[in-house]
């Protein structure tokens, strides 16, 4: 199982297609590109361990996944956060006729104005979060210097916690398509977990 997970993501061009999969998923969020990144992880799982001489060398990175995963993320919201900002008042009325749209557009203009983007965060796990908060900071004309920051770091966070899902879930279970299954349905609860943090009401 080794080889055939192995054999899947092998190859340099893993890393482009993983990059171009995450920068895509901000515009068409149907895009697979959680399953894609735990589906490398678990593939990098197939370079470490007593199993290593039999999987090919050519095995993919963690590091260098989390990083092509996490800066294609960034760059992503950022297209989606000029877009957004040059959309004018066509934009500004397809958010106004959306009370979801609307919502997250003022909780997150609070977050930022509270000197706080965790939203920025929770939204990269949660399922359209990512699109939905790039797209309001753009349309609202939040400051770059105010959305880049917690947009890194939710790239980041959202790169490692997939990776790390298809790595360990490999390790602990075996390169096999079970693994890669509970590691995709960690993701999936991570974000059913994140939507739940959203859609709360603040205490105050």
């Amino acid at each position: 199982m080794f080889e055939s997970v192995g054999s899947i993501a092998a190859g340099p061009w893993i890393y482009a297609v993983v990059a171009l999969s995450v920068l895509l998923d901000v515009f068409l969020p149907v895009l697979p590109s959680g399953v894609l990144v735990i589906t490398a992880g678990t593939a990098a799982a197939a370079g470490s361990g007593a199993a290593a001489g039999a999987v090919p060398h050519d095995v993919p990175d963690t590091l260098a996944l989390i990083l092509s995963a996490a800066t294609a993320s960034v760059l992503g919201d950022l297209v989606a956060y000029r877009l957004a900002w040059r959309g004018g008042e066509r934009l500004d009325r397809a958010i106004a006729r959306s009370r979801r749209l609307t919502t997250a557009q003022e909780r997150l203009g609070d977050a930022f104005a509270r000197g706080g983007g965790a939203l920025v965060v929770l939204a990269r796990f949660a399922p359209a979060g990512r699109s939905v908060v790039s797209f309001c900071a753009g349309a609202a004309h939040r400051r770059v210097r105010d959305f880049l920051p917690w947009s890194a770091l939710a790239g980041l966070c959202w790169a490692a916690y997939s990776v790390a899902l298809g790595y360990y879930g490999a390790q602990w279970l075996g390169a096999t398509w079970v693994a890669t299954g509970v590691s995709v349905a960690a993701l999936f609860a991570a974000g059913a977990a994140a939507g739940f943090l959203i859609r709360r009401r603040p205490a105050s």
